[in-house]
């Protein structure tokens, strides 16, 4: 065994992370990583595709690894394989370049609910709002990962009729974020990531479900992790998502116009409702209240054209679809 190998061979987990671009954030992540007390060795991996902005020696000046690919090559699903494939640890622990760790114990603990029973293929635990974000940010991320449960837990596929005709049953049990997620490198060796545009996560944990595998959800491994994205970009987010759940999961998330149209009024009313919750009222509240209700028409507006990608010229596509302009460098990276 070489030198490399006896170092390695001790490694618990991996926390691998692709980059680009990551700016200032990136280190505080890396800090916070690389801060993680943990009992057992870990080891944190970099993948950059192209950064212009210096974060390539940012990481290398904290002593961890880095390897490139070509920005062409990159895929979401194809380099976290080729990352978990380079990685040593039988955990492979995946966040990105903007998801801090909460907390000293993000690590042990989303590895613990990882390894909590034998048949767990994946966990992964709740995002925070960043400080300073939005106060409807804040409400919504709560809100959604609440509905995971307070404390470990664990769901497996125990319904297959329902499995098969209730896509919310079928979208909570396949829900997973790599944003901060754990993936057993067993299950990850039977099972890659697919090579899709997106959601490779959710395509993952699918995959594993439908394999009679379980995954666990870990409130104590909370991650700093949320947008304030502006009209244009929440458009352009939630096409590439809405796309997504056409093409790999064949889901409609707005098949209808006026269903859109009631969809973008009622998350308008909440989001105004929430304001008045945070104590906003007057001229703040209605300045807010109406930057949140184009924010919410341009959410639905994303849903619909994604849902209706096949009907868009190619031209229009290649416009819309955030991912592909941060791919080609056309919009900053989240």
């Amino acid at each position: 065994m070489t030198d490399m190998q006896t170092a390695r061979a001790g490694v618990r987990a991996s926390v691998l992370i692709p980059v680009k671009n990551g700016g200032t954030l990136l280190g505080e992540v890396l800090d916070a990583v690389l801060a993680q007390q943990a009992p057992w060795p870990f080891e944190v991996l970099v993948m950059d595709s192209g950064s212009s902005d210096g974060s390539v020696a940012l990481a290398r000046s904290r002593g961890v690894r880095v390897e490139t690919v070509a920005p062409a090559d990159f895929g979401h699903g194809r380099t976290r394989n080729r990352m978990a494939a380079m990685a040593a640890g039988d955990f492979l622990v995946f966040i990105t370049q903007d998801a801090r760790p909460a907390s000293s114990g993000w690590l042990a603990a989303l590895v613990a609910g990882c390894d909590s029973a034998p048949d767990v293929a994946g966990a992964f635990g709740p995002h925070l709002a960043h400080p300073g974000a939005r106060a409807v940010t804040r409400r919504e991320l709560a809100a959604h990962f609440a509905g995971f449960g307070q404390q470990l837990t664990i769901t497996r596929l125990d319904d297959a009729e329902r499995f098969a005709s209730d896509p919310g049953y079928r979208q909570f049990l396949h829900f997973l974020s790599n944003n901060n997620s754990c993936l057993r490198r067993a299950v990850w060796q039977e099972i890659p990531f697919p090579d899709v545009m997106f959601a490779e996560d959710q395509g993952w944990a699918l995959a594993m479900t439908q394999a009679g595998y379980a995954k666990a959800f870990v409130p104590e491994a909370a991650v700093y992790h949320s947008h304030d994205f502006g009209v244009w970009e929440t458009l352009q987010r939630n096409f590439d998502e809405a796309r997504s759940f056409d093409l790999y999961f064949d889901y409609r998330v707005q098949r209808f116009v006026l269903r859109a149209l009631a969809a973008a009024v009622h998350l308008t009313v909440r989001d105004a409702r929430w304001l008045r919750a945070e104590g906003l009222r007057g001229w703040p509240w209605l300045r807010q209240a109406a930057h949140m209700a184009a924010i919410e028409f341009a959410r639905v507006s994303g849903q619909y054209l994604g849902t209706h990608h096949r009907r868009l010229p190619r031209w229009l596509l290649a416009r819309v679809s955030r991912d592909q302009a941060l791919q080609h460098g056309q919009a900053r990276a989240a």
